[in-house]
């Protein structure tokens, strides 16, 4: 009795065998007919089987189901993203198993599908279709994981199109991978040209250095871009409304970065965004003490401080923004606007003073130290014109406007000349 039970498990392995074998042989057939569709119908029908199936029919289930599902590229995006998967697959059984019957197919394929993948991004990429060209460039990433830039490229071109939630999926898979994209250029002078060079590896730069084409080889580090990931997800997490979030991935970013200016300036925008106005002031003033040269941090400072009426504060910075930047035309109209807010102030104290001989007087006072304050606030304005004698039309409206108010009417027509329609 034993023994009769024994053949009837046998004989019942052989047959899920022989139904394996026959679905495979099923899906490969229609493979080879490019017909994708009925070689996914055989494969679904032998997946229940393949717990029980040895390495060398799982190898090949999952090589049927990845060409499959693949379809020469016309998969959609899960086809295509199973597809890889499945391709994985075969590489980690035939490697365990010590077998390599699929390897080299799947890693030819895989080649071809990562250059497919690679030209439709960049294809994309130049059509401005950004959200496709993210799709491909993570593609692109799944199939060669060792190739992290694909990733990054991948985020970057969802942010371009706007695709901030998947964006945020990739920058944080990049912040917990710890990707800083940095990059070693190797460079060498033309000797023909005496232009510098990039060269695409060390090896290619030392052959063209030896054959006395270039000389002076150098090599440097591109910057890192874990700064600008860190700074992306926090500026999407305040999007979002995570504020929290937001504050703790600046944080984070600048425990192991604190010289870095761009974190000290995305942790002032956020501030920014959140109204914190006084915490703003305070990190782009620490931010200008590490890069003191950089008028738009100037320029922001006196922006924030003009706002809280600050007015010869205001100037002082915008002002030095305009030493470091002689063209920042906003710098310019902003030292004259807080002249013109001066003057206006006054305006107040003269329409609250009385009919008596000693408020006339007052009145002609105030009247002469505010049209002292437009005088100064056209100066600054005539100044940067020596300069920049193009101009623009906010500078020539707000000089027109001025002497308006000055009764300067022919200095107003001539400024007022200068504005393009």
């Amino acid at each position: 009795m034993k023994k009769q039970i024994v053949v009837a498990l046998a004989l019942l392995v052989s047959t899920f065998s022989f139904s394996q074998k026959d679905e495979l042989k099923d899906a490969e057939k229609a493979l080879r007919d490019n017909n994708f569709a009925d070689a996914k119908a055989a494969l679904k029908l032998a997946e229940p089987l393949m717990g029980s199936a040895d390495e060398k029919m799982q190898a090949k289930y999952y090589f049927l189901k990845g060409q499959a599902l693949y379809a020469n590229g016309a998969g959609n995006n899960d086809d295509v993203n199973n597809a890889i998967s499945n391709f994985n697959k075969v590489l980690e059984v035939e490697k365990a198993s010590g077998k390599s019957k699929y390897t080299s197919e799947v890693e030819t394929l895989k080649e071809k599908m990562l250059g497919d993948f690679l030209t439709q991004a960049q294809t994309d990429l130049k059509e401005k279709r950004y959200i496709k060209s993210s799709d491909g460039f993570n593609k692109a990433y799944r199939m060669s994981p060792k190739d992290t830039l694909y990733l990054y490229y991948a985020a970057s071109t969802a942010v371009t199109g706007q695709d901030y939630q998947t964006s945020l999926k990739y920058y944080e898979e990049l912040r917990d991978l710890g990707y800083n994209g940095v990059q070693t250029e190797y460079t060498a002078i033309n000797k023909e040209t005496n232009e510098e060079e990039q060269f695409p590896s060390e090896q290619l730069r030392d052959i063209a250095v030896r054959g006395g084409t270039h000389i002076a080889p150098k090599e440097t580090k591109t910057d890192s871009k874990s700064a600008e990931i860190v700074k992306n997800i926090a500026l999407i997490y305040i999007s979002n409304g995570e504020d929290e979030k937001a504050t703790e991935a600046i944080k984070e970013a600048r425990a192991q970065n604190p010289d870095d200016v761009s974190l000290i300036i995305s942790e002032a925008n956020i501030a920014l965004k959140l109204e914190d106005n006084a915490r703003f002031k305070t990190l782009m003033e620490e931010a200008t003490l590490k890069d003191p040269n950089n008028p738009s941090l100037r320029y922001n400072i006196g922006v924030m401080t003009m706002k809280e009426g600050q007015y010869e504060a205001a100037r002082k910075s915008f002002n030095k923004a305009l030493e470091l930047d002689p063209t920042m035309r906003d710098a310019a109209l902003n030292v004259s606007t807080t002249y013109i807010e001066e003057g206006n102030m006054l305006v107040e104290q003269m329409n609250n003073l009385g009919t008596s001989d000693a408020d006339f007087k007052k009145y002609d006072e105030l009247k002469a130290q505010k049209e002292e304050f437009f005088r100064m606030g056209a100066k600054v304005l005539e100044d940067f014109l020596v300069n920049n004698p193009n101009g623009s039309n906010d500078v020539f409206q707000q000089l027109n406007n001025i002497y308006l108010a000055i009764g300067e009417v022919d200095k107003a027509k001539k400024y007022k000349a200068r504005i393009k329609e």
